[in-house]
């Protein structure tokens, strides 16, 4: 009998498991975003049609942002069962832990996307490209603190070691026979 009972490679992890966000992920989504806006608007003339930029993203990032703050801090008080903590659901800590990886994904996109259209519109010598300059850091700010809020979310919805768990293996059974 084979010790993976799904046959899979051996040295594979055959039982399912979440990972945390990586930060090669995100930083490739930014680079991704950062492309994108440069191209978009540098060689599609789009800026142009699109001035003046709307401030809704920039609002939407940093409500989301303090959101997903309040909602670490409230679940890692409630995971850690602190006093007048109540209880948290594990479903509900489930839906925290999907929502806090696509921010932080969504979040590198825009942040990387902001920072290409904030690196034309400096370059750009217009005075519409100029005006909208607070606009697009704005934006770059929402999004990095989007970013940092959500990676605080899925770094609280991790369960704490149980204080009697120990590191060694002396509880486990061998896998000699």
């Amino acid at each position: 009998m084979s010790a993976n009972p799904d046959d899979s490679p051996p040295g594979r992890r055959t039982d399912p498991s979440l990972h945390p966000t990586s930060a090669s992920a995100l930083v490739l989504a930014a680079l991704i975003g950062a492309a994108l806006g440069w191209l978009l608007l540098g060689y599609n003339q789009l800026f142009y049609k699109l001035t003046p930029l709307p401030w809704t993203a920039a609002v939407v990032l940093v409500a989301l942002a303090i959101t997903e703050g309040y909602l670490a801090q409230n679940t890692a008080a409630r995971i850690q069962r602190r006093p007048g903590a109540l209880p948290v659901e594990p479903l509900l800590v489930a839906r925290y832990v999907a929502l806090a990886k696509a921010s932080s994904l969504v979040g590198a996109l825009t942040l990387g996307f902001s920072a290409g259209v904030l690196a034309w519109l400096v370059l750009e010598p217009t005075d519409a490209a100029k005006s909208d300059l607070p606009t697009v850091a704005t934006t770059l700010v929402g999004a990095a603190a989007l970013v940092g809020a959500a990676l605080w979310l899925e770094r609280s919805c991790r369960v704490p070691d149980r204080p009697d768990h120990q590191d060694d293996d002396s509880d486990r059974p061998s896998g000699r026979r």
